[in-house]
């Protein structure tokens, strides 16, 4: 059973690779590169839907393509619009889609902890498995802050239990990001503090949802059911 005083969230940031009218003029010389991993994360809105399924809790997600606007950096980052997007039009693509979508996740934040509730919130994402020419040696990531004591807790056990329940995924903390660097959940981290409201972004090697095979669809129940064993059996954080 999930503690009778936490409230679980799960947002996807980049759950596919539109771009709707009028934009897609911007896109006529990169369609390609819509398709790849620069344009959206595969599998990762597959997931965040599963979680939320098995969870019952709200989901957030957005299928507009990240090269169109960043919902998973924050106003001002030099990654927040791509160069494929001309000044003009990025005043109109932050009120359009990134305003509406942060204020969502905030809000639901807010309410939960103004209801006297922790929050738990996991921000699915997945990381191609080659980078400039590295290869990414990891299945799946764990991103947290490790300054904070409960999100370290949580990512520790979760990470022991899927090692557990598979013995040969690889399964990193912090990696093939740092949990601490700009996204969505540091923001929230900031604006509502440690203590109440714990961030993980859980990162999939996308080698899985590009196969889209029997491995990928085991990984995916791996994940969900270690997660809900973990909340059942503690620490008190899940």
């Amino acid at each position: 059973m999930v503690a009778p005083d936490v409230e679980l969230i799960v947002s996807c940031e980049h759950g596919g690779n539109e771009v709707p009218p009028p934009y897609g003029e911007f896109f006529l010389r990169a369609q390609k590169l819509l398709l790849t991993h620069r344009g959206y994360d595969p599998g990762a809105l597959e997931l965040a839907r599963e979680f939320a399924q098995a969870l019952g809790c709200a989901l957030f997600f957005s299928t507009v393509s990240r090269l169109l606007v960043e919902l998973n950096r924050s106003p001002g980052h030099p990654q927040l619009f791509s160069r494929y997007v001309p000044p003009e039009a990025r005043g109109e693509l932050f009120a359009r889609y990134y305003r509406p979508y942060r204020d969502a996740v905030e809000r639901a934040v807010a309410e939960a902890l103004g209801r006297g509730r922790r929050v738990v919130h996991l921000s699915c994402h997945s990381f191609t498995p080659r980078l400039a020419g590295a290869r990414r040696l990891a299945d799946v990531g764990l991103l947290y802050d490790p300054r904070h004591p409960g999100e370290a807790a949580l990512c520790g056990a979760w990470q022991l239990d899927l090692r557990r329940r598979e013995p040969q995924l690889c399964v990193r903390r912090n990696y093939p990001y740092r949990g601490w660097a700009d996204a969505l959940t540091t923001s929230l981290r900031a604006r509502f503090g440690a203590e109440r409201y714990l961030g993980i972004e859980v990162e999939v090697n996308q080698k899985y949802p590009r196969a889209n095979g029997g491995r990928w669809r085991a990984l995916r129940r791996s994940l969900v059911e270690s997660f809900i064993e973990r909340r059942a059996a503690g620490p008190a954080t899940a």
